[in-house]
């Protein structure tokens, strides 16, 4: 396990290049959490206070993506980056591992998952790659995170999923990419992706509604979502269509109705270079952020109105999540962000695509 002291140590060797802030203070609470990479080889996953200092590290096999926390944020669990064949358990007060586990064969991890409201199971979702489909594995978290069974998806290749805030449905998106671990990430359908927004009952695992995209962007993989104070879903795509073809990134929602897209001025969607990595609603619920590092660049709305209310341009930007009015982001390029504010870096580690807050 990589302890305190460690962090500490390595931090002080580098203090002529760091900021301060980067350094932990004695006493502060852990608020944020996220994966990342440390030089080419090196894996960990990072626990947060709010000034963006290290309270503490543990260390992974391979590269990870996103995590989930439980209904209390007293556990949080560590997805592999797809195609992902492990997952890691932490204790976040106690600052250990309590848990390893594997899908089973047959399967992999998308890099996404999430709890039940009582915190009782954990759901990830999953590639079922010889059927062709996207799943919903189940595991009990009493019982070490054994594997207990599985959902459809609703679609092929599940991404994010998350638990809407009515606290039993799921609502997963399926970005339509079928892959297989034997060709690593190569996307096999291009020519006959069907990206979906599927509801699912988190008891039942039935399908409650699925929304696909029109046949004209059946190229716009949905990818990542949050979703908005009025219950709204509000999802960002990447686009496997032409280079040149001008398309809307982010859509909207609201359940027994059609997806619609969010317009914006070409050029701001231009700057996101056909790709959304993260999405986030600010914790007053006014605004809803689209990030890209790809592009570098943060697109801003008012969850209201729908308009374009601000762009960011930051170099690799990606990990975001809502920090009172405004964004806690993070970076390629190990800085972290509030808002506009640079308050970290660390040009030895590079952040990777999410970021949790946990208080």
């Amino acid at each position: 396990m990589a302890t305190d002291r460690r962090t500490f140590l390595k931090s002080l060797a580098a203090l002529g290049a760091l900021p301060i802030a980067t350094l932990a203070r004695a006493g502060e609470p852990p608020a944020f959490i996220a994966a990342r990479m440390e030089g080419r080889e090196a894996f960990t996953v990072a626990v947060l206070d709010a000034g963006g200092g290290v309270l503490f590290t543990e260390e992974l096999d391979a590269r990870a993506h996103d995590i989930a926390l439980s209904p209390d944020r007293g556990t949080a669990v560590v997805f592999a980056r797809r195609p992902g064949f492990f997952a890691l358990a932490l204790d976040i007060a106690g600052r250990r591992r309590i848990a390893s586990f594997a899908p089973p064969e047959g399967r992999h991890f998308y890099g996404h998952g999430l709890f039940s409201a009582d915190g009782r199971l954990l759901f990830a979702t999953e590639n079922d790659w010889e059927g062709e489909r996207g799943v919903l594995g189940i595991y009990d978290v009493a019982a070490g995170y054994r594997r207990i069974g599985e959902f459809d998806s609703g679609g092929i290749d599940p991404h994010e999923a998350m638990l809407m805030s009515d606290g039993r449905t799921i609502v997963v998106g399926n970005g339509g990419i079928i892959t297989h671990p034997d060709y690593d990430r190569m996307k096999l359908n291009l020519a006959t992706m069907e990206p979906s927004l599927a509801y699912v009952d988190a008891a039942t695992g039935d399908l409650i509604e699925r929304v696909v995209l029109p046949p004209s962007l059946h190229q716009l993989s949905i990818r990542h979502m949050t979703e908005a104070r009025d219950g709204s879903i509000w999802f960002g795509g990447q686009y496997e269509g032409p280079e040149t073809d001008a398309v809307d990134l982010v859509g909207v929602h609201r359940r027994g109705g059609d997806a619609q897209l969010v317009a914006a001025p070409r050029r701001a969607y231009g700057g996101m270079r056909h790709y959304v990595g993260d999405m986030a609603v600010s914790q007053d619920g006014r605004r809803i952020a689209a990030s890209s590092p790809v592009g570098g660049r943060v697109m801003v709305f008012d969850a209201a109105t729908r308009d374009l209310v601000g762009t960011r341009d930051v170099a690799d930007v990606c990990a975001i999540t809502g920090d009172g009015g405004d964004f806690f982001s993070t970076d390629g390029r190990g800085r972290i962000w509030r808002g506009e504010t640079l308050i970290s870096e660390d040009p030895g580690v590079a952040w990777d695509n999410h970021v949790r807050r946990l208080a």
